[in-house]
Formats: structure tokens, sequence, C-alpha cells
């Protein structure tokens, strides 16, 4: 369905608290939208486990499906109330200890995720890589259903972890497949126990990702160790290509072929960091972003952005897009700040409509199962049709050498940067990290106010600095201000309860889903390595 803006006389009484309207990123509905994917799986997601093609994946997960905020009849929730909203779907992972020393230039990660659509479209995933060195952090941000970023989460780490596997490593894993012995694993996942892995679609995406690494063997040498950089590349690019050739092969299975479908024409972008001692990558693919809070010598904390949107608002992006196709397409690719006036990110993963010819859509749909014909969408080819692929899943990869100022680093969905802009992100987490509350001139924003409201103010500043620890998460303190902050850019308690309670046809109108990962960094282990590094 079109996501519309409210005229004003058909807002909400709650309009006075609430903000503007974000955008929908896809103008058009998903393949069997995300609404309906809880009524499509559950009988199946809570099935017993089947039983996995090898010990390489990961252990026993919890199955669930992500919980979204029941109706609220009354507006106006207690905070106990609130606090249990907000924590619902928050994760910390420390990295451990050895010898009572921390070796490792991050010292873990907090996250959190708040619902707007039901369920939630966003995924987020984290692991340690144990064939190589470094953590994954990643932030996927679906659209038209939440299937694409289903799929990502399970699967794009994989990926990543096999490219960077020296050639020598991935013939010992394809030795012991052909054997059949166990592998040894590759990942080590922190995973809250709401995340819930496809259980039905484990051996097709094994098959799939050991294909993967056979290529890479027949394309590396002994002794050959793969590039980050490259790596990461190949691993995004490769995981929607298959994601692709699953949807045209499809399954004997009835679910499976359903479900790659589902995959294929639902679409996700994805911003994924791999750290490794001083070395940062970020891989993104879309609008989700990535940033670095700096301290500064007097205390403060400035952002330096390591991640760009590609958008509409990306002037490299317009230009790449109208380079790809014939010049008497420069005015219908992009219109009205959308790919072909449709999708607002301009790289993601699956999206298929927005890839394959006319004529492959229209033969894959018609060996579809029944379902695909039930929807309109899958029969709508989007206009000015000319040139394909309109779209890519190809990352802009930016690496950045670890500083021991730089003190932490944010990946969110863009549902968190449509609220808080990015140096007022830096500040709320640098000082939630350190405790110190860098006081700015207290503005108005042009409003007129007494000098009552105006010591009111101060002292509801003052009570916010005393409980700024009410929050043991920074990712959850974090999307406390994103939800409630109000035009003087503190936290509004009413507001906020408003926010939480508003029925799920309504939050979807006000926000976007919103997720969040913060990883602090060691700069002790930072400066330590730097010094090595120089001598």
């Amino acid at each position: 369905m079109l996501w519309h803006r409210f005229a004003p006389s058909a807002m909400p009484v709650t309009s006075q608290l609430l903000r503007g309207l974000p955008r929908a990123k896809v103008l058009a509905s998903g393949l069997l939208p995300c609404q309906q994917h809880q009524s499509h799986l559950g009988p199946i997601i809570h099935r017993p486990a089947s039983k996995r093609p090898s010990h390489m994946w990961q252990s026993h997960q919890h199955s669930r499906c992500y919980q979204t905020t029941s109706v609220l009849h009354s507006y106006i929730l207690s905070p106990p109330q609130v606090n249990s909203i907000l924590k619902a779907n928050e994760y910390s992972f420390k990295v451990p200890e050895f010898d009572g020393k921390n070796v490792s230039s991050v010292m873990g990660f907090e996250s959190n995720q708040l619902p707007a659509n039901a369920p939630i479209e966003d995924r987020r995933s984290a692991a340690t890589c144990l064939q190589t060195r470094g953590m994954l952090l990643g932030v996927f941000d679906g659209h038209a259903g939440c299937a694409c970023a289903q799929a990502l989460s399970e699967r794009l780490f994989y990926y990543i972890a096999v490219s960077l596997l020296p050639h020598d490593t991935l013939c010992e894993l394809e030795a012991a497949v052909e054997a059949g012995r166990a592998l040894s694993p590759i990942l080590q996942w922190h995973k809250h126990p709401n995340d819930y892995f496809s259980r039905e679609a484990q051996t097709l995406y094994f098959n799939s990702l050991r294909t993967y690494w056979q290529e890479l063997i027949d394309l590396t040498s002994p002794g050959e160790v793969p590039d980050t950089r490259e790596a990461l590349m190949n691993a995004f690019k490769r995981l929607d290509n298959d994601i692709s050739l699953e949807a045209q092969v499809g399954d004997p299975n009835a679910f499976l072929h359903y479900w790659v479908l589902r995959v294929a024409f639902s679409g996700a972008t994805a911003c994924v960091a791999h750290i490794d001692g001083q070395d940062l990558f970020i891989a993104n693919s879309g609008d989700a972003r990535a940033i670095l809070g700096v301290q500064e010598e007097d205390g403060s904390f400035s952002c330096h952005t390591l991640s760009n949107d590609h958008s509409a608002q990306n002037e490299d992006e317009i230009a790449r897009i109208r380079g790809e196709h014939p010049p008497s397409e420069r005015k219908t690719v992009i219109r009205q700040d959308r790919l072909l006036g449709l999708l607002m990110p301009f790289r993601a993963f699956g999206d298929v409509k927005f890839k394959w010819s006319i004529e492959l859509q229209k033969r894959v749909l018609e060996s579809g199962p029944d379902q695909l014909h039930e929807n309109e969408h899958t029969k709508f080819i989007p206009p000015n049709y000319h040139t394909p692929p309109y779209l890519t899943a190809e990352p802009e990869i930016t690496y950045h050498k670890l500083r021991p100022q730089d003190r932490f680093m944010v990946i969110a969905s863009d549902g968190l940067w449509e609220t808080l802009h990015r140096q007022e992100v830096v500040r709320i987490v640098g000082e939630y990290l350190t405790g110190v509350h860098q006081h700015q001139p207290l503005t108005v924003g042009g409003y007129r106010v007494t000098l009552g409201q105006m010591q009111g103010l101060l002292q509801e500043r003052k009570a916010r600095a005393s409980s700024a620890f009410e929050d043991q998460n920074s990712a959850t303190h974090l999307m406390r201000h994103a939800v409630g902050n109000n035009e003087f850019g503190t936290v509004d308690h009413e507001r906020l309860s408003k926010m939480l309670s508003l029925p799920e046809e309504l939050a979807r109108m006000y926000r976007d889903d919103i997720t969040i990962i913060v990883a602090p960094f060691n700069p002790h282990v930072i400066g330590a390595q730097r010094q090595e590094g120089q001598s």
C-alpha cells in the first residue's frame, strides 16, 4: 500500500507532539508484504529444528518471531512501561579478556531495535570471525517486506568470512565436506533470542555457499591471502547474484520456492563493518549509515562519517545511475528523488523488479506458486523500464585506520538518521559512555518562552544529566532520544509515551523501524598497536 502524509485536518490529536512523517522507501506494496509474514510462516517457525548440513552453522538459536508493541488504549505510559518497550530487543556483548587484559581494539558492542512496521523489517547481525581475525557488525534495512533483510542477516557474514579465508583453508573446508567430517566453525554469532533463523532454508543456503567457495578455490592459488576490500566487494555481489539465481531456478519444496521468490522480490540495504585491530572497513549498499565518535582534546566529541548514503541526496550516485543508461532516460531514471520514481535507496540487495528483464520477470512469476498471482504487485512493471538493471548491490567500501581518539562507532538504519543529526548522535553516545555532559547554550528554536518556562527547561536538563544512566545499554539510550526528543533537544516523557503507544497502523506513518549498533573502542590497545606498527 502507499504511505501518504496526513492532511492537517486528518491529523490525530497527538500530532502536536509528533514530528514529520518519513517517506516510504518503495512506492508500491511488496511481494506479499511483511504484515503477512507471521500468518504465512507462523506454523513453520515453531516447528522443531530440522537437521542442518554441518556443524559450521550456528549453535541452537531460539526460534521466535519479532514481537511488536500491542495497541495501547491509553496514550500515557508509565516510565516502567516505556522502559519495558525500549529494552525489549536490546543486546550487549563484551569481548572476553585474556589474563586480565583486553587485547581487542573492540571492547564489544551494544545494540537495539524498535519496530514501526509489524513485524519489523530491519535486521541486525554480529559475529566474530574464527578462522581469520576480526569482528563483523551489520545493519540490514528491508523494504517491500522483511524477507530479503532476513536472508542477509543469516547469509552475508558467511559469504564475507569465506571470502576472507586463504586458499589452503578453503581446500581444507571442501575436503571436510567431501569426507563427511564435521567442519570447524567459521563464525561465532552474537545474537538476541528474538533474532530468528529460517531453519528450512539452511540446506539451500549451505549449498549455495559451498558452490561459492569451490569457485574461490579455482580462482586462487596456494598460499594466497585475500585482500579485505576485495573480499567484502565479492561477498556482497555474489550473495545478491545467488539470491537472484535461486529465485530463477526455484525449488521442488513449495515453501522454499515461495520463500526464495519473496526474498528476491523484496529488498534490503546493508551496512557492514569489519574491524581487525586498527583496520576498520565499512561496506555499504544503500542508506543505512556508519559514523565514528572522535573525542577531541577538550573532551567534546566530533563526528567522522564512515559511509555515504546511496540516495538522491548524493550527487555522485545520481551521476553514476544516469551514466549507466542512455541519454533518452535522463529525465525518467530518477524522478521525485526515487529510482524510476519508486525506490529511495539507489543500491540494494534483492529488488529484482529493478534488475531483471521484463521477459525474465514474467517467466519466473508464471512458473511460481499460486500465492504470487494473488498479489497485483507481482505483475507490476516499473514505468520507463527500458535498460535494466537499474539497481545494484555493489557496496561502496571505505577504510579507516583507528586512532586512540576514535572512541566508538555507530551503525544504524535510516530510521535513526531521520530523527537525529549525526553530530547529535555522537554527542549523546559520547556523553553516555564517558559520563561527562557537554552543556551547550540552551536554545528554544525561535519559540517565545517566559522566564518561568526557561527555568523549567534548565531544571529538566539538570534532571536529565543526573538520570542519564537509567539505561544500561548505549543503543537504548540513543533510541530514547531519537523517539522522545522535543523541540528543545530534551527527552519529553509525554512525547516518548505517545510515540511508543501508537497503534501499528499509525506507527509507520510517523517513523521508520530503528536499528542501532554501538561499538566502543579500546584506546589503550589501539595506541599500543600503533606504536608497534611504527617501531
